[in-house]
């Protein structure tokens, strides 16, 4: 019988909209106030830092999804590349960040509807958030994908809105006074040490671009596709952080007319265009989490359909495919169910189970390309090769490096007893460490 698989469907911008929902365009809004108070109003300048600091290991995605153009990400990349062991590590670390993302924006969504409709049991959104999201993504991801681009476009359309209601405030006085202003990048009194810290907050923003890769089995082409999407995803996102926040601080130059700058989203909407508009705004944030909510769910069936593939998981279950619509059925259906945890997390926890993984999938994804590049194919003695495979990867995991020392002691603590229990599975699978963890067989893809 004819084994089914996933199918080959989804073009580019298909593939940029989903990383861009599932970073979640709105989130700018969340962060502004801290970020505002750690950099003294220059939340657009510790933008652009983050952005160009995400760019180099964007760029190392890319170098390795040519190579394996499967959906196990970065652990596909250190298993092949590396060491399978390692490998093994990276991705139970890496589900830290996949996994719990979908029930940090039911969380998120209960969060915003509970202060709307205070009436209502917060349970009841999470229940019909996690139900929407599950039931679209049982169905072909090309049906996920259009839905996301309508949340992401609604998103685009309330931020332009946005836009043009904060142009008219500063001609009218508001903030700076200028449309055009030096002033939200740059001042003389900036302090780099204080735009570094507000950088490495907003990292985690974009946070997604590299789950685009979990998708390369679904994509036409992908060697040459889903390089494209990884750098666009995290450039068009980074884009619209970098526009927004620009704006956002020329009407709000300090953080003084915020009661509260750790949520500062809803003041944000309420002083720029009136409560009407609030609450406009607030379903562009709704529309926010459905569309990362979507993009998330998507992502991390994927990587469990990858790892039971190769039995890493239990296999009949996890490495299913619904033959009629081409999902990992079974896997859609397990996150919603880790999802209805939103019921009991708070947003606190809910973000600590998440960085750890993604910045072990960072690190050696950069790791993975010098690994690849230099010491086995000897790529780099080159001017360019020295570039391209040595020291970009290098940059790439030196900023990665800066966002570990700023990693939260909690993040830190439950990534490690998260790790220690893959290493204890990992003890069984391998029977002590006396064979190798197994692993689905596919051919390298041989550069021209």
């Amino acid at each position: 019988m004819k084994q089914v698989e996933l199918k080959r469907s989804l073009k580019l911008w298909s593939i940029v909209f989903l990383g861009v929902g599932y970073m979640t365009p709105m989130v700018v809004f969340d962060t502004f106030g801290i970020v505002a108070q750690k950099t003294n109003g220059h939340v657009p300048t510790a933008y652009i830092l983050a952005l160009v600091a995400m760019l180099f290991t964007a760029i190392s995605y890319g170098k390795m999804v040519k190579v394996y153009p499967v959906a196990g990400s970065a652990y596909t990349y250190t298993q092949k590349t590396i060491n399978s062991n390692l490998g093994f590590l990276v991705g139970w670390s890496s589900l830290l960040d996949y996994l719990f993302l979908p029930m940090i924006n039911a969380v998120l969504t209960k969060i915003y509807l509970s202060a709307l409709f205070p009436s209502i049991p917060s349970w009841l959104f999470v229940l019909g958030f996690v139900g929407i999201v599950t039931v679209i993504n049982l169905f072909s991801v090309n049906v996920t994908a259009n839905f996301n681009n309508l949340l992401v476009t609604f998103q685009m359309l309330v931020i332009i809105i946005f836009v043009i209601l904060v142009i008219t405030g500063l001609n009218h006085g508001e903030g700076t006074g200028r449309i055009l202003s030096i002033q939200p990048f740059f001042q003389s009194d900036m302090q780099l040490t204080s735009l570094i810290s507000g950088a490495t907050i907003l990292c985690f923003s974009f946070l997604g671009f590299d789950a685009v890769t979990t998708l390369a089995e679904e994509t036409a082409n992908p060697t040459a596709t889903i390089p494209r999407a990884i750098f666009l995803t995290a450039l068009v996102g980074g884009i619209l952080f970098i526009g927004a926040s620009y704006f956002t601080q020329s009407y709000f130059p300090d953080i003084s007319r915020f009661s509260d700058v750790e949520a500062t989203s809803p003041e944000i909407a309420l002083y720029v265009g009136g409560k009407l508009f609030q609450a406009f705004f607030l379903a562009g944030t709704v529309t926010g989490t459905l569309a990362s909510g979507l993009s998330s769910h998507a992502s991390v069936s994927r990587l469990l359909y990858v790892m039971g593939r190769d039995n890493v998981l239990p296999r009949r279950f996890f490495g299913y495919i619904h033959p009629r619509w081409n999902t990992p059925f079974l896997n859609v259906l397990f996150v919603g169910a880790i999802s209805l945890s939103a019921i009991f997390f708070n947003l606190l926890t809910a973000t600590s189970l998440i960085n750890f993984g993604a910045l072990i999938a960072f690190t050696f994804v950069n790791v993975c390309v010098i690994v690849h590049y230099v010491i086995r194919k000897k790529q780099h003695k080159t001017i360019w090769g020295f570039i391209n495979y040595l020291l970009l990867p290098g940059i790439g995991g030196g900023t990665v490096v800066v966002l570990w020392i700023n990693l939260s002691t909690d993040s830190l603590i439950l990534g490690i007893i998260w790790a220690g229990i893959g290493l204890v599975y990992l003890t069984y699978l391998t029977k002590l460490f006396t064979c190798r963890p197994p692993q689905f067989q596919f051919e390298e893809v041989k550069e021209l």
